[in-house]
C-alpha cells in the first residue's frame, strides 16, 4: 500500500509571471538535488479544471523503502517550503493522506522526526530486520 503527500495552493489571483518564473527555479533546483533517481520527487499537476482559485497542486508518492522515506519527505516538503515562499497570499494545503503537515514560520513544512537520524537508523534496523527474516 502506497502513501503519497498532497499539496495545493489557492488563492483569488493567478501566479504572476514574476511567481511562476519562482516556482519553475524552486521545482528545477530541487528536482536537480534530488537524493534519488527511482524515487519520485516533487510533481506539480498542469492546469487543472480544479478550480479558477486553485493555483499550484500536486502529490508526491513515498517510497516504500524506509531507508528512503525520511530523506525525501524532508526534501519535498524543504521544496514544499519555498514554494509556499516563492507564492504569498495562497492558502495552501499539504497533507499525507489524512494527516495534515503543519506550517511553521520559523521551520517551514515538517514532520516530527523527519530530520532525525537516529529515527532514521531505527527504520533501517526495522526494515533490515524485516527482510532478513522474511
Amino acid at each position: 500500500m502506497s502513501v503519497s503527500l498532497y499539496y495545493c495552493a489557492h488563492r483569488t489571483t493567478p501566479l504572476t509571471e514574476g511567481e511562476s518564473a519562482s516556482v519553475s527555479g524552486v521545482v528545477a533546483a530541487h528536482t536537480a538535488s534530488f537524493p534519488y533517481d527511482d524515487e519520485e520527487s516533487l510533481y506539480l499537476y498542469g492546469r487543472r479544471t480544479a478550480g479558477p482559485q486553485e493555483i499550484l497542486a500536486g502529490s508526491t508518492k513515498m517510497p516504500l523503502d524506509p531507508d528512503r522515506l525520511m530523506p525525501v519527505i524532508a526534501h519535498v516538503l524543504d521544496c514544499i517550503t519555498e514554494l509556499r515562499q516563492a507564492v504569498p497570499e495562497a492558502e495552501w494545503r499539504v497533507h499525507m493522506d489524512d494527516l495534515d503537515v503543519p506550517w511553521d514560520e520559523a521551520e517551514g513544512y515538517a514532520l516530527p522526526g523527519m530530520r532525525d537520524a537516529d529515527l532514521i537508523a531505527e527504520l533501517a534496523a526495522v526494515h533490515g530486520g524485516e527482510l532478513a527474516a522474511g
